[in-house]
């Protein structure tokens, strides 16, 4: 595994891969790795000749009252993790190389960020943004692979690629999860034993309504979406009910009428934990054929 702290360098050698024909997948990360991020360098193998994996916590993406300093970082275990995974090449830039001066502009969001997780984080997703733009200008890939766990992420990168005209593909990637469904995450290991039980319900929950759409997806509006999944979660004996949302994918726009591939999206607080996720969902019915979908739709 080669590994570049400028942009310059890497860049140089990217260029000689490109010249040669090679295609370049990268998957963007601000470290501490888990197992959403490998399978994201799996998917990026698959495709691609090439992956590039950048490893940077990203300022621009804290708000006042998040901690910068605080955020978890462990670059010995990452990039043995990376190593092991099978990335080719390995960007660690410090906040100095990617933001030298002070930036001179900004990209500002107007769609897509006053829902969902965006609500509560104002300006974060601008943050997102703008490290995002950089790292495709210096990496200049072919495949970007993101998560699908955190799909608000995904559309906003998704709409900000086709609103600049990046040659970027975006590739959405499947929820990681464990086997009764709970999608993996960090926050899992502050669940209580009773939490962790009742926590695959969400999923659960996401399921039942993405099975009922697609059987007759003319009989739901936004609201009703959103009023059979709380109707479930408010089973749940423990835990609050943080947001639920129906908006069509990937513009994130609030709808009450939706048609085409639709986000059904969740956060829930247990105690100490607050578990996000979703599915993706078409609610185009296909006539004469049973319909089947994987988890999440993958974009692209």
């Amino acid at each position: 595994m080669n590994i570049y702290q400028l942009k310059n360098d890497i860049r140089i050698q990217i260029r000689k891969h490109k010249e040669e024909g090679k295609t370049i997948g990268f998957v963007a990360t601000m470290g501490y790795l888990h197992e959403g991020h490998l399978t994201l360098v799996q998917e990026a193998k698959r495709q691609c000749d090439l992956v590039v994996m950048s490893i940077f916590v990203n300022p621009l993406q804290f708000g006042p009252s998040e901690d910068f300093d605080r955020y978890p970082r462990d670059i010995k275990r990452d990039r043995q993790l990376a190593e092991e995974a099978g990335v080719d090449y390995l960007f660690l830039p410090t906040v100095d190389e990617m933001y030298k001066e002070k930036p001179t502009m900004a990209i500002h969001i107007t769609q897509g960020t006053d829902v969902l997780c965006g609500a509560s984080r104002p300006g974060h997703f601008n943050g997102v943004a703008m490290v995002v733009m950089k790292l495709f200008q210096i990496i200049q890939p072919d495949k970007a692979f993101f998560g699908l766990k955190d799909a608000q992420q995904v559309a906003v990168i998704e709409n900000m690629v086709t609103t600049f005209e990046v040659p970027v593909e975006v590739m959405g990637v499947d929820t990681v999860r464990e086997k009764d469904g709970l999608a993996k995450s960090s926050r899992n290991v502050y669940l209580t034993k009773q939490e962790r039980v009742l926590a695959p319900k969400l999923y659960e929950a996401l399921s039942a309504v993405k099975k009922k759409v697609e059987q007759e997806p003319e009989s739901y509006s936004r609201d009703e979406i959103v009023k059979v999944v709380k109707n479930k979660l408010e089973e749940l004996p423990l835990g609050d009910i943080d947001y639920v949302e129906a908006l069509p994918y990937p513009s994130l726009e609030i709808n009450e009428q939706l048609s085409g591939k639709i986000l059904i999206a969740l956060a829930y607080k247990f105690a100490k934990a607050r578990l996000i996720d979703n599915v993706i969902v078409s609610m185009e019915r296909r006539e004469n054929e049973h319909v089947t979908h994987n988890d999440e739709s993958k974009t692209s």
